[in-house]
């Protein structure tokens, strides 16, 4: 069974990256006073298309360092879920 808590840091991103793409909580907190939050919306879901392909490698590795019991992946998935969220951060920052 792989550790706790680098496997429960992995979940708690994973949630926090499901929720501000699909939540909506990265529009409402980078384009709520935007003059068009229209166009706003598009550059943020921009950067989730980005931060996508880092989550869904970051996914693999939580899965793989599961099935595999392979402990090493999970700290590439924590990393992979970090940087995740960050470029979604950081796509939210430019989009502003």
């Amino acid at each position: 069974m792989p550790p706790a808590i680098p496997t429960m840091a992995s979940l708690l991103l994973a949630l926090l990256w499901v929720l501000s793409v699909f939540g909506g909580w990265g529009v409402e907190a980078f384009c709520p006073a935007a003059d068009s939050p229209g166009t706003c919306a598009d550059r943020i879901a921009s950067a989730a298309v980005v931060s996508g392909v880092i989550a869904l490698f970051a996914a693999v590795s939580t899965a793989a360092a599961w099935f595999t019991r392979r402990q090493g992946l999970l700290g590439v998935a924590v990393i992979a879920w970090v940087v995740a969220v960050g470029a979604l951060f950081v796509g939210g920052v430019i989009a502003q």
